[in-house]
């Protein structure tokens, strides 16, 4: 038996490479508009983390006059007060300067302006303002960052971007066939080593978090959606009304854990399949959106499965866009640095150094290979390692363990928290820094009103497993922020057990720490 090669004289290929590919380009390529659509949705989630949640939190939590000024990040975390950007100033005006920066690089990435470094940029400061604080991120920030980086390989501005368009404004009139391009037939999905790891990213993402669904009882049982909807600092909008109904939380909980068990099907499936796969898992985040407080989790996860949209899909959509004023502008805005001759590339350079080109480039794409396959393998091994699937040696502080994708696996909380921070007068009286109200101990009619912002919220929850050096800075913010004749600031902890029918007993106050703020 032979095998089939390439023919030298013609330049076709074997039987079963040219049957093997289709097959791969259908399941681990991605259409050129799912890329622009997927640009396009990550830059919105970016803007709108830095400029709606992060910017009104910049003095409070990523300065030295906030919670946690930089000589508690480097005690808590050397490497992370090191290494970050954010963490060599500890002024608001060097913050302010680096968000613009981020904010400026978003709006290169929206428009599809040199894509591949505001990708790279954007990751770069986000992960720096993460480590700058990292009691407030969560899965869905570090899956924000591994997307951008992961972006920068992906040819984003090939379609609905300004770069794309001056691209096809000057070789349109003299673009020919490529090779291959018989064996590719009318398919304009784009395939490589980056299409097929940004597409197993996403997969593994979801398939991480069902197999930790199946080591709960509480989802095995059914109740673990019924418990995470009595959990009051995380429900809002729809969800105090959704948490009304046991029955259909009870079915929420059943459908959820099928469709993460369907995550394969996002690789594997193709067509109609993949697309009502993609479909269950949209009508899934669009769910948790109008219910949960989740930050960006739900809306970085709907950008990403854009990519695994099949071209039948964004054929008409493709078609209405083009159709829109606003592209047509958009259009004679590209075209014109060509029709003036700037954006040409002119006449073709001799064909020297033909081989040698070849050989760099094949080089480059080995090298991006390998690069991808290890950062894949990486980001896995930690995600696994996080997620508790293998035994490793405890963490040193679990209030870093925040980037986990578990999401309320393997179970959900059984409580929920909110603080009251006592403060001491001089006249014997005691005030509640939060709300300016007397001190009390009873539970809320809502939890979360005891938080100022969301990123307060984050911040609470994750410092509670902190010592004094977590919160002294804390109770020093807030005796900085006192009357003058307060003396004493005091923070306690209050949690609520919690079961699937809503709050179990009163709650259990902690006095974590007393400050003096003479």
């Amino acid at each position: 038996m032979t095998a089939a090669r390439t023919d030298p004289s013609t330049g076709s290929e074997s039987a079963p490479l040219a049957s093997l590919r289709p097959r791969l380009r259908s399941r681990l390529g991605i259409d050129p508009r799912a890329l622009g659509a997927f640009r396009i949705g990550l830059a919105l989630v970016l803007l709108a983390d830095l400029l709606v949640l992060r910017l009104p939190g910049l003095a409070t939590f990523y300065t030295d006059d906030g919670v946690l000024p930089r000589s508690a990040l480097a005690e808590t975390s050397p490497a992370f007060a090191r290494w970050s950007l954010h963490a060599q100033s500890g002024s608001l005006w060097a913050q302010a300067l680096l968000v613009g920066i981020a904010v400026t690089l978003a709006g290169c990435l929206l428009v599809g302006y040199r894509s591949r470094f505001a990708a790279v940029g954007s990751a770069l400061l986000l992960a720096s303002l993460h480590a700058r604080n990292p009691y407030l991120t969560n899965g869905g920030d570090t899956i924000l960052v591994s997307l951008l980086f992961l972006a920068a390989f992906l040819p984003l501005d090939a379609r609905w971007s300004l770069r794309g368009r001056r691209r096809r404004a000057g070789s349109q009139a003299t673009a020919a066939p490529r090779a291959g391009d018989a064996t590719r037939g009318d398919d304009p999905r784009v395939v490589s080593a980056a299409t097929a790891t940004v597409l197993l990213h996403v997969a593994i993402i979801y398939a991480i978090n069902a197999v930790l669904k199946f080591r709960s009882d509480a989802w095995s049982s059914g109740v673990a959606v019924r418990r995470i909807f009595q959990l009051e600092d995380f429900v809002y909008l729809l969800g105090p009304t959704v948490a009304e109904f046991p029955g259909l939380l009870t079915a929420i909980n059943w459908l959820w854990t099928a469709t993460l068990c369907a995550a394969v099907l996002l690789v594997v499936a193709t067509d109609r399949l993949r697309a009502a796969t993609v479909a269950a898992f949209v009508g899934a985040h669009l769910g948790m959106a109008a219910t949960m407080r989740l930050g960006a989790f739900p809306f970085v996860m709907l950008a990403a499965l854009l990519l695994y949209l099949p071209p039948r899909i964004w054929d008409p959509i493709d078609r209405s866009v083009s159709a829109t004023a606003l592209a047509d502008r958009v259009g004679r805005l590209a075209a014109k640095p060509v029709a003036d001759g700037a954006g040409a590339e002119g006449p073709a350079a001799p064909d020297s150094g033909t081989d040698r080109s070849r050989l760099v480039r094949r080089g480059g794409r080995l090298a991006a290979t390998v690069l991808l396959t290890c950062v894949l393998l990486a980001v896995v091994g930690w995600q696994v390692a996080a997620a508790g699937l293998v035994d490793t040696a405890p963490a040193d502080d679990d209030a870093f363990e925040s980037g986990s994708w578990a999401f309320f696996a393997p179970n959900p909380p059984d409580s929920y928290a909110w603080y009251v921070v006592e403060a001491d007068r001089e006249s014997g009286d005691a005030v509640d820094l939060v709300d300016g109200g007397p001190v009390e101990f009873d539970r809320p009619p809502n939890a979360m009103d005891r938080y100022p912002s969301t990123l307060w919220k984050r911040f609470a929850t994750k410092v509670q497993g902190g010592g004094d050096a977590h919160l002294e800075p804390t109770a020093a913010y807030f005796c900085e922020r006192a009357p003058a004749d307060v003396e004493s600031v005091t923070i306690h902890r209050l949690d609520q057990p919690v079961d699937a029918n809503g709050p179990v007993g009163d709650p259990t106050a902690d006095e974590r720490i007393t400050t003096s703020c003479g």
